[in-house]
């Protein structure tokens, strides 16, 4: 699924992102976060622009349309994209699942080729209100029925999930065995009779796209709306959420937190109390080195682990530890950030306090941080510590 690139041409494409972000991106935040909405006549252009320059879906194989990129360099690149807001990178560098590599031909054509060019949108359905961290407690049923699965169940949080062309929905086949073989991914179109979003759930931070309800109330599909093999829905998503995980979160989370650093850089050089600027405070040199170690050590644990994904390895308990630090690493950047800029950091002038509440929802999505330190527990007093 992944490709090798020269040093020259990832680093091309590394700057051109990073250009890209901080000239074309970062301006419309502030209308974004005013507005809770993607401006739809600038996202437009911007989105145009990165098709053109070949920035979207830069994480899906060159044969599909994709940028073919391997975890290594897209982590490289997510670390840039992490200097903007969520809301943003959906829109206008796409968010293609790698799970739809499973499409058959005529799926290909149908929802994955069109998403990979920006035609469509995809949501994730997994979420329900008794399943968050634990994916496999899912309570979401289909049942095949003369010919055509009939889905019946609740999702929620789901990111995009009011706007989507489709989605893929994880549903139970076989209560029985769950996540043994139980559970199977369905594409689901969103006109589908007995589908709706019954309600969008507002978000303390992540403005800028909804977060929604969805009911499943005797949903018919076709027989051949499944999404690899049935029974292997679990499966599939556990081959690509070390990757999700990975980018999304740790290397996104890097990026952000090299942006307060940024902020938090200038300000102590520039700002003067007391006939001295505040950088030659040595509690104001506390927080901006804290931060440096900890942008840094998360950067080099993430790196680490896309090395071991290219080369094939499982490193599950890496990615867990990688979604622990990450994660709380940003939150600390982030305080640290609005600290040392003092009441103006507290004020929607920055957009230092928009950081600081979409860093606060890191530490529960893809699992909880107790959910993935249990996880890591449970690793370690088992095999020990295999790094």
């Amino acid at each position: 699924m992944s490709e090798t690139m020269t040093s020259d041409e990832i680093r091309m494409v590394i700057e051109t992102v990073s250009r890209f972000v901080r000239e074309k991106v970062q301006p419309l935040e502030a209308e974004v976060e005013e507005r809770g909405v993607v401006p739809e006549d600038a996202l437009r252009a911007v989105k145009r622009e990165a098709l053109g320059l070949g920035l979207f879906a830069l994480n899906m194989p060159s044969e599909v349309g994709g940028g073919g990129l391997s975890t290594f360099d897209m982590c490289l690149v997510e670390e840039q994209l992490g200097q903007t807001s969520d809301a943003l990178i959906r829109r206008i560098f796409g968010q293609v699942y790698p799970m739809l590599m499973a499409c058959t031909p005529a799926q290909r054509e149908r929802y994955l080729l069109p998403t990979v060019q920006g035609d469509k949108i995809c949501a994730m359905a997994i979420t329900e209100p008794g399943a968050g961290s634990d994916a496999a407690a899912i309570s979401t049923t289909a049942r095949l029925e003369n010919g055509r699965w009939v889905l019946n169940g609740t999702k929620h949080f789901i990111s995009d999930g009011d706007v989507a062309d489709y989605l893929i929905v994880m549903a139970l086949t076989d209560p029985e065995t769950r996540a043994r073989g139980g559970i199977t991914l369905f594409l689901v179109d969103k006109d589908t009779p007995g589908f709706r979003v019954s309600r969008k759930q507002a978000m303390m931070g992540h403005r800028g796209y909804g977060h929604a309800e969805l009911v499943f109330d005797d949903c018919r599909i076709p027989e051949e709306a499944v999404l690899g093999e049935i029974g292997s829905g679990f499966k599939l998503i556990m081959q690509s959420v070390s990757a999700i995980r990975l980018c999304h979160i740790g290397a996104r989370c890097a990026g952000m937190g090299r942006r307060v650093l940024e902020l938090m850089r200038r300000h102590a050089a520039e700002r003067r109390q007391f006939g001295a600027p505040i950088g030659d405070f040595q509690m104001v040199q506390k927080m901006i080195a804290d931060a440096a170690i900890d942008i840094y050590a998360t950067r080099s644990m993430v790196l680490d682990c896309a090395r071991d994904i290219d080369l094939g390895l499982d490193p599950r308990e890496k990615v867990s530890m990688i979604k622990v630090f990450a994660s709380e690493m940003l939150g600390r950047v982030a305080d640290s950030g609005i600290q040392v800029f003092g009441g103006y950091g507290f004020t929607k002038d920055l957009p230092l306090e928009r950081i600081y509440r979409d860093a606060r929802v890191t530490r529960i999505y893809d699992g909880t941080s107790e959910i993935h330190r249990m996880l890591i527990a449970r690793s370690v007093i088992k095999n020990g510590l295999t790094l």
